[in-house]
């Protein structure tokens, strides 16, 4: 009992540590890469003893520094309480999401398997969406605390934006779940490692032949889908083209501008984890999440015949490791989409979330559940 408590304890801190670190070195990747883009230097001003690191210092070094020693200013006419409590509703939600996403499949010491995921739950989306939603009385609490009317602004553009793109994002998500048919994370990573050809009929011969040596990722199964996932996803971290609660060009940073010091690194933070789940929820649902192709508990086994028997070890690494490229690419794409497109306005989100991403999700749950019922009718 001690020894299963002290491997859970284990698992969640490596996640957590991870999460954290990655969530910070985001903020010196978007720095350096939106410098890049605007053909300008970026943050290389501090240093320690001459060594700059590209701007590493600056970022997780001189700023967590001047944020933590800055005074923690709350508006006289604010609410104390709720004003420090919402950075902390904004961050945790983040964190405690990424508990369900595997980062590998199982890893045997001894007679001990170790599940690599944190909370193994039988309802992981259903847990995904209701930590996900939480996010939202950070941002509404800590704009209504500031009694500031621009915060305000913010915090009820948020708040809509949030419960308009959820919509859509849960809708996606739902031919994933036919397809594999499984709310459990773990096992629909576990399923992206067959090939297409074992789950297409036999009627279906040509693409049997075609495109049957490929894996059943998510994103061939669901090609629409990802694209709505992963516009909701990105509008869910409210960033641009999606950052109405900010838009430092109305509002002076939105819903959080009456935040300094410690808080508003938390909020900082937040925005930043945001990106790491949403990376790790496209990784795992449309991506294979950990899965290599043709990898598999003992080694590779390629559709030609070939094999290359690897020790359990080796696996391990190789399926960590593919999960943690795939994360850090779409943590990069999506701070890369930020530096490369404008904002939308506030009526144009509203309209692509409602009007145009909703019939869309809508129709692809139909279609998804028509096939579905027709490949089990006809195997």
């Amino acid at each position: 009992m001690i020894v299963d408590i002290g491997i859970v304890a284990i698992k969640a801190f490596l996640v957590l540590f991870m999460v954290l670190n990655l969530a910070g070195l985001l903020g010196w990747v978007e720095r350096k890469g939106s410098a890049l883009i605007q053909d300008r230097i970026g943050a290389n001003r501090a240093s320690i003893f001459g060594f700059a690191g590209m701007g590493l210092v600056n970022t997780l070094i001189a700023d967590p520094l001047k944020f933590l020693t800055k005074e923690d200013f709350v508006p006289p006419s604010g609410d104390r309480f709720l004003h420090t409590l919402a950075p902390c509703l904004a961050l945790f939600p983040a964190l405690v999401t990424f508990a369900v996403i595997p980062f590998g499949d199982v890893l045997y010491l001894g007679d001990r398997v170790i599940n690599l995921q944190v909370a193994n739950l039988n309802v992981g989306i259903l847990y995904i969406f209701a930590m996900g939603s939480l996010g939202v009385y950070g941002l509404v609490i800590g704009a209504w605390a500031s009694n500031n009317k621009f915060s305000l602004l913010g915090g009820v553009r948020g708040s809509a934006q949030m419960i308009s793109y959820e919509v859509a994002l849960g809708l996606s998500v739902i031919g994933i779940l036919m397809v594999y048919g499984t709310l459990e994370l773990q096992e629909i990573a576990r399923g992206q490692g067959a090939l297409l050809r074992e789950l297409l009929p036999e009627s279906a011969g040509f693409l049997r032949a075609t495109v049957g040596w490929l894996p059943a990722w998510g994103i061939f199964l669901q090609p629409v889908a990802f694209l709505l996932f992963f516009t909701a996803a990105v509008a869910e971290t409210k960033r641009i083209p999606f950052d109405l609660p900010e838009a430092e060009s109305e509002l002076v940073a939105g819903s959080h501008v009456e935040y300094s010091g410690g808080k508003f690194l938390m909020f900082f933070a937040g925005e930043f984890a945001e990106i790491v789940t949403a990376a790790g929820l496209m990784t795992t649902l449309f991506f294979g999440g950990w899965q290599v192709p043709y990898l598999m508990r003992d080694g590779f086994h390629f559709p030609w015949g070939a094999s290359i028997l690897l020790p359990h070890v080796a696996v391990v690494l190789l399926q960590v490791g593919a999960f943690t490229f795939k994360v850090l690419f779409f943590c990069w794409l999506q701070i890369l989409l930020r530096w490369t497109v404008p904002r939308f306005r506030y009526d144009q989100v509203m309209r692509l979330g409602w009007k145009m991403l909703l019939p869309v999700a809508l129709v692809n749950v139909m279609i998804t559940a028509l096939v579905v019922l027709y490949m089990q009718h006809n195997p």
